[in-house]
């Protein structure tokens, strides 16, 4: 693994966290895009290296092992690559261990939405994610707000209830490009 917190702005990896559903990847792989950088969305990468879904992971090996895998392909990508857009999976930020890696290594941006626009996308992505699997909306609404508490510890923080993919990746773009103008010009920007 090779340390990179002294690195540029402009090359540290991005890191999308928030609440299952929030448009991590969707958000991110626009933005990626926009950048010219790859993306990785680390339940698909995690399904990828693995060859089974994390649904079935969740229940052929149980939570602790998927958090585990979760955390060691998190942690080296943080630290051991640049310029990737990554996608945290809605668990993964509460990992003191991934937090610290995407608050060190990264530009950590938390997607946030309210919880009554949440909501109406319960139907949408119930099915495919083992952490709501038999939980009343209570109970979700609960996870929720504590996530939420957990994801307000980042860099920037962006609210995706009103406004579509586009748009927020755009907004996102803009930001970053104003942060590293301002904390990193470009040798040609000061002549």
């Amino acid at each position: 693994m090779t340390e990179n917190i002294d690195i540029s702005i402009r090359e540290k990896n991005i890191a999308f966290i928030g609440f299952m559903g929030a448009g991590k990847t969707t958000i991110g792989q626009l933005v990626a895009k926009k950048l010219y950088r790859d993306f990785i969305d680390i339940d698909q990468e995690i399904e990828r290296i693995h060859q089974m879904p994390v649904s079935q992971i969740f229940e052929k090996l149980g939570e602790a092992s998927f958090r585990k895998m979760e955390r060691e392909l998190i942690v080296s990508l943080c630290t051991g690559t640049r310029l990737k857009i990554i996608s945290l999976g809605g668990g993964a930020y509460l990992q003191e261990e991934v937090k610290k890696a995407c608050l060190s290594h990264c530009l950590v941006f938390f997607l946030d939405l309210s919880w009554e626009s949440w909501k109406e996308r319960i139907p949408l992505i119930i099915d495919s994610r083992p952490v709501l699997q038999n939980k009343s909306l209570d109970e979700i609404e609960e996870l929720f707000m504590k996530r939420r508490d957990a994801y307000s510890i980042n860099h920037s923080q962006f609210t995706t209830s009103e406004i579509d993919p586009e748009t927020a990746a755009d907004r996102i773009v803009e930001s970053l490009k104003l942060a590293w103008d301002i904390y990193q010009p470009n040798r040609d920007d000061i002549y």
